[in-house]
């Protein structure tokens, strides 16, 4: 195998290992993120929850029945 192919085979493998490193602490931030979001939809599911069927929800702006 000539040098030249040989030095070649080691850039590619060393650009290989940064983009996998990069990938890796991409999938960490993600997971990250995935966890809080999990957590704010446990949280909003069990305040909505509080609300019985749904029939106390109102919109924005909107007057409750006794009006």
């Amino acid at each position: 195998m000539s040098e030249q192919r040989f030095i070649d085979l080691e850039t590619k493998i060393a650009h290989q290992d940064f983009l996998l490193e990069e990938l890796n602490q991409v999938l960490y931030e993600q997971q990250k993120t995935i966890g809080k979001l999990e957590t704010m939809l446990t949280t909003l599911t069990k305040r909505l929850e509080g609300f019985g069927d749904g029939d106390n929800i109102r919109g924005p702006g909107e007057k409750p029945p006794h009006y």
